[in-house]
This record gives structure tokens, sequence and C-alpha cells, in this order.
């Protein structure tokens, strides 16, 4: 059974960093797509950002365009969420999701979900 298990959240100032892991043990990461996905209280859940399967295209929300970066270590067979310059708007449940093959910024297309990792961003 795939289950993505996140870790790496934490409590962390405004203008902090953070680097939420991804992984999956027995199962080969770069072979899937992942997805990183957050849900703050009272809102919905929204896409954050995404990498490719083997190719590493990765995409990003607007809103933490050129703060959050997706990555690959293969070796380690982990996929990371750097967070940097983190805002109060950013606290949040971070979930990473999984499809195998592929590059997807939408929610619906990912078949396996982590149980989430809180990341809360104090002012």
């Amino acid at each position: 059974q795939f289950q993505p298990v996140e870790s790496g959240g934490g409590l962390v100032q405004s203008g902090g960093s953070l680097r939420l892991s991804c992984e999956a043990p027995g199962f080969t990461l770069d072979y899937y797509a992942i997805g990183w996905f957050r849900q703050a209280p009272g809102k919905e859940r929204e896409g954050v950002s995404c990498v490719s399967s083997t190719e590493g295209f990765t995409n990003y929300a607007d809103s933490v365009k050129g703060r959050f970066t997706v990555s690959r270590d293969n070796a380690l067979n982990v996929v990371y969420l750097q967070q940097n310059n983190l805002k109060p708007e950013d606290t949040a449940v971070y979930y990473c999701a999984a499809k195998y093959s592929g590059s997807y910024f939408y929610s619906g297309a990912y078949d396996y979900w982590g149980p989430g990792t809180q990341v809360t961003v104090s002012s």
C-alpha cells in the first residue's frame, strides 16, 4: 500500500523557514508526481506546488512563487518543500499527494495522500 507521509512542520515566526519532507517507504518516489496542498482553518484546500515524475518539472501557486521550492532527493527517496519567508497566511496543514507518473496541479488527480503536517506561522 502506497502511503506518503509528511514531516517537517512546526511553529515558525513570520519570515522564517521550514523544510517539509514527503516520504513513502518501499516505493520509488521519483516515479510519482508529487503535489503539495494545504488547508487552512475555514478555507478550502489549495494547491501549493507540484513536481512531475522523473522529469522534475515544477509548478507553484502564485501565492508561494519565489518563496517555496519543491525538489527531489532521489538518493534519499524524499521530496522536499522548502518554505522560505513564511507568512502568517501560510499557516495550514500541508499535505503531500502522489500519483504514479505525470505532473498534476489539481488535487483530484492524486491517488494517495499523506496525513498532513501542521505549519504555523506567527506574526
